[in-house]
């Protein structure tokens, strides 16, 4: 794999929110925007092309209140985009920075970067930075929001519509997939993850072992991947306290400096093929203080050192 790839990156916005329970998170790319983002990045020395938002389609209805795929129509639509998306930005040979909106738009982006290696007979790992698990699916979610089922979904298990978008089905390996960061998984979704043995580092796990022997470790499994592998960050995997502008907050995050330390390990490594940060809810955050952390974990990811 090329170096070179690094050194452009392509920035898109999806301001999708309809995959989450509260507004605000579609506002997310514009909050990174505002926080100098594409100056910053070329600060590094990279060549910078955002493309702006996606142009995403309105519901013409709304979900009833016991719904299990809430806008499934309007996800599945939107992701479909996406994966194309970025399927023709890794194909101009640049780095696909996706700015989220809500968690669900990782059906699309990865769903994308497999479509790409696919070609090239690669598999591509994953990295899943989250507070939350993400593996419901319409049988096990307690609350019908689609943003609680994407992991799920890129390994197979879900409503066809999603499943299938890009036009195949898994997306992913369960041995190719790290996740990183997690404190509150539903019942439904332990035995998803018990099931399947994907590797979970929980908060506690990183409490006893550190985020460096940790992210080591989420590294070997997702660079298994003769593709490489694609990186997603919810920005709720972060201490509340630190990153306060989210819908889905859950005490005992990770902290401002173990979010860098594996922000740098992933840059060090050099295997990412794409990076995604999504769920920063503007209307809960404080003085864009979240987003601003967000951009700051971005520049961590692409090189930034502190020598």
């Amino acid at each position: 794999m090329s170096a070179d790839l690094n050194k452009a990156v392509c920035i898109l916005g999806v301001p999708l929110g309809y995959g989450a329970s509260m507004a605000g998170v579609d506002m997310g790319p514009a909050a990174l925007r505002v926080a100098r983002l594409n100056q910053r990045i070329a600060r590094l020395g990279y060549l910078v092309q955002d493309l702006g938002d996606l142009r995403l389609e309105r519901p013409r209805m709304f979900p009833e209140v016991n719904d299990k795929l809430k806008y499934v129509r309007e996800i599945s639509h939107a992701c479909e985009q996406l994966a194309k998306e970025v399927e023709a930005i890794l194909e101009a040979n640049e780095l696909p920075l996706i700015l989220g909106g809500d968690h669900s738009i990782a059906i699309g982006s990865f769903s994308g970067v497999v479509s790409h290696y696919k070609k090239q007979d690669h598999k591509v790992g994953l990295i899943w930075f989250d507070a939350h698990a993400d593996i419901n699916t319409p049988g096990t979610t307690p609350s019908g929001n689609i943003h609680g089922m994407p992991l799920a979904v890129l390994l197979g298990y879900g409503a066809p519509e999603l499943t299938n978008v890009g036009g195949f089905a898994p997306k992913l390996d369960p041995r190719l997939c790290a996740h990183v960061g997690a404190r509150d998984i539903d019942p439904g979704e332990k035995e998803m993850i018990r099931k399947l043995g994907i590797r979970f580092f929980t908060m506690r796990e990183i409490d006893e072992r550190g985020m460096s022997a940790c992210m080591d470790e989420a590294i070997a499994i997702a660079s298994r991947g003769s593709g490489g592998y694609a990186v997603t960050f919810d920005i709720d995997v972060l201490d509340p306290g630190d990153a306060p502008g989210s819908g889905t907050l859950v005490r005992g995050g990770l902290t401002y400096r173990e979010a860098h330390h594996a922000m740098e390990k992933i840059a060090e490594a050099g295997g990412m093929r794409s990076l995604e940060i999504v769920e920063i809810n503007t209307a809960l955050d404080v003085n864009n203080r979240t987003a601003e952390l967000g951009v700051e974990l971005i520049l961590s990811a692409l090189g930034k050192t502190i020598l």
